[in-house]
């Protein structure tokens, strides 16, 4: 939850949504308009519309934001098609639905696996293969989408290289640590949760620092183990005091 949370207020600062929408944009999605009215408006593009539904979530009306946020998704817009999946993925605002969650963060991927992996966007993308890793990993009931693990694993494995997104080499790095989808392999765990660690993920810092300690990684490092460990410790103590 913090993940998406925290992804979202990148999302809102890059394209200005603290702003209220045109009024093109907030007349074509309130609802109030006949068919007829909106039929001789002007055409309003994806971007419009997903500011329009941002605008709507924070005003708290959800389905003018589904509505207009639907709209964007349809039309090809990746952030759109982002925000629906975490909505449909946690239940805000909407009925809970794995499957639309899944088919939207699809989509994602589909389309934007070969995004620029230093824009701003490239993030959700990430997000999305990573979504899709966890669906792979336990698959959802009675749809036709199957535990696949090492389908998993190829979700992961690509976030983590393309996008070097931090929470895709963590969770890359539990497999091969596990030995799920992927052949139990602490050295190569050990790696990606170096690489995840230093860009500040916790949980692959407190994951390295147990290894190196513990002598599961070849040679121990217990030094540069409780380095990591003591790390996390202290993360942990700011965000209490937050």
């Amino acid at each position: 939850m913090r993940i998406a949370e925290t992804l979202l207020r990148v999302m809102v600062i890059g394209v200005g949504l603290a702003a209220a929408p045109a009024n093109m944009t907030a007349l074509a999605f309130d609802g109030s308009k006949s068919d007829a009215a909106m039929a001789s408006a002007p055409a309003v593009t994806a971007t419009e519309a997903f500011r329009s539904g941002a605008h709507w979530l924070k005003a708290g009306e959800t389905a003018k934001a589904v509505h207009s946020l639907e709209y964007a998704a349809e039309n090809g817009h990746a952030l759109a098609q982002w925000k629906l999946g975490r909505m449909y993925a946690e239940g805000e605002g909407v009925a809970q639905n794995d499957l639309k969650a899944f088919e939207y963060f699809r989509r994602i991927a589909d389309s934007h696996a070969e995004d620029n992996p230093d824009t701003q966007q490239a993030r959700f993308v990430a997000n999305a293969f990573v979504a899709l890793g966890h669906y792979y990993l336990d698959g959802i009931p009675n749809t036709q989408v199957q535990r696949d693990p090492e389908r998993a694993r190829e979700m992961f494995a690509y976030a983590a290289s393309y996008f070097r997104d931090p929470d895709a080499q963590y969770y890359l790095a539990r497999l091969y640590l596990d030995g799920v989808g992927a052949p139990h392999d602490p050295r190569t765990a050990a790696r990606w949760f170096g690489l995840s660690a230093q860009k500040g993920q916790c949980s692959a810092q407190a994951m390295l620092g147990a290894m190196l300690f513990a002598g599961d990684h070849d040679p121990r490092l217990a030094a540069r183990g409780l380095m990591w460990l003591t790390l996390v410790k202290g993360s942990a103590r700011t965000g209490d005091q937050v």
